[in-house]
C-alpha cells in the first residue's frame, strides 16, 4: 500500500485534534485526476468541521452528514491547488503536469499531499496565476460571486454593505462589488482597516467603535460574511427593494430565506473558478492571504483561523510547488 501524509482529524475538538498521519494516498478512479496537492485553504468551513461547531440549528443535522463524534472523513480541507499525477482511464481533459485547482465539496480531502477528484471539478490554472493564489481564491471567491452577482444582482450604482470585509469572504467581496461598480462600506477592525480601502471600499466602518446595526445609512446589498446578523437586525439597514444576504446563518433564517433575505452555500462551478482565475490574471482580483504554513503546522493554521480576525485566507503546503 502507498502512504501519504495527510492532516487527520479522529474527533471534534480545538486545533490540536489536528495531527500529520501516514495515510493511504487515493488511487485515482475511470473520471478522477489524481492532484498532488501544493496548496490548500484551511477555510472557517473546514474550522466548523473540526470543532463541531456549526451555526445555530444545524448542530444535529451537520453531525448526521459530517459523523456524530468525529468528521466521518477525516482528512479535511476543500479547496486546493496542485499538480495532475495521474488520470484515470476515461479523462479526457487534464493530464499528468497540469496545474489545476478546484474544489472536492463534502468528499473533503485537501488537507494531504494528494487528493483524488472527478476530473469535471478541476480546472487549469491560467499563466500568470500562482498555486497559492488559485487555492486562496476559490473558497471566499465563489461564496461572494455567488451571493452579489447571481444572488443580489449588484451592478453600477449600487451601495453594497460587507460586514466581516477583511475574511476570505469579505476581501473578495469587496473587490467583486467595486468590479460591478458599486460604491462599498466595508465593516472591519481598526487593523484592518487600511487593507479594505487597499482593496478598494469607499468607506470603512470599524465595529469596535460603530456597531453595524446602529448605522444611519441604508444599503441596496448588505453583504453578512462573519454570522453576526440576523434577518431581524439585518432587514432595517436595507435600503427599499435591498437584498439581504446571509453567508453564515442560522437554520431559522436559512429556512425562511425567501425574496429580499438569501442564505445557504455558494455552489462550486468549474465557470465560477474560470471567472475568478481570469480576474486574478488580469490583476482585477487581488487574493488576500495571511499566513501560509507546511503541513507540520497544520494546528497553528487553524488557530489563526479559530481566532476569527485573519486577513484573507490562510494556506497549508503539504508539499512544495516544483
Amino acid at each position: 500500500m502507498v502512504t501519504m501524509r495527510a492532516a487527520v482529524v479522529d474527533r471534534y475538538g480545538p486545533p490540536d485534534v489536528a495531527r500529520v498521519a501516514q495515510v493511504p494516498r487515493p488511487l485515482p478512479r475511470a473520471h478522477e485526476v489524481l492532484v498532488q496537492v501544493t496548496a490548500a485553504a484551511v477555510t472557517s468551513g473546514d474550522a466548523r468541521i473540526r470543532a463541531g461547531r456549526f451555526p445555530p440549528g444545524f448542530g444535529l443535522l451537520a453531525r448526521v452528514a459530517f459523523g456524530l463524534t468525529g468528521p466521518r472523513r477525516p482528512v479535511l480541507g476543500s479547496a486546493f491547488a496542485g499538480v495532475v499525477a495521474a488520470v484515470g482511464t476515461h479523462v479526457a481533459g487534464p493530464g499528468p503536469g497540469d496545474h489545476v485547482c478546484g474544489m472536492s465539496g463534502m468528499a473533503l480531502g485537501a488537507h494531504a499531499e494528494f487528493v483524488a477528484i472527478d476530473a469535471a471539478r478541476v480546472t487549469r490554472i491560467p499563466r500568470g496565476v500562482s498555486d497559492d493564489d488559485a487555492a486562496g481564491v476559490l473558497f471566499g471567491g465563489t461564496a461572494a460571486l455567488h451571493f452579489l452577482r447571481d444572488k443580489a444582482h449588484v451592478g453600477p450604482g449600487a451601495t453594497v454593505l460587507v460586514n466581516g470585509a477583511s475574511g476570505a469572504v469579505g476581501t473578495n467581496a469587496v473587490q467583486l462589488a467595486k468590479h460591478f461598480g458599486a460604491t462599498v462600506t466595508a465593516v472591519t477592525s481598526a487593523r484592518h482597516s487600511r487593507l479594505v480601502t487597499q482593496l478598494g471600499a469607499d468607506r470603512v466602518v470599524e465595529y469596535t467603535t460603530t456597531a453595524v446595526g446602529t448605522l444611519a445609512e441604508r444599503f441596496d446589498v448588505v453583504l453578512d460574511a462573519v454570522g453576526n446578523l440576523t434577518r431581524t437586525s439585518g432587514e432595517p439597514l436595507l435600503a427599499d427593494r435591498g437584498v439581504l444576504v446571509l453567508a453564515v446563518a442560522s437554520l431559522g433564517d436559512t429556512l425562511r430565506a425567501r425574496g429580499h433575505v438569501v442564505a445557504g452555500s455558494a455552489p462550486e462551478r468549474v465557470a465560477d473558478y474560470d471567472t475568478l482565475l481570469r480576474l486574478v490574471a488580469d490583476g482585477a482580483l487581488t487574493v488576500v492571504i495571511e499566513r501560509t504554513v507546511d503541513l507540520d503546522h497544520i494546528v497553528d493554521a487553524y488557530r489563526l483561523v479559530d481566532g476569527g480576525h485573519k486577513r484573507g485566507n490562510v494556506l497549508v503546503r503539504p508539499r512544495p510547488v516544483s
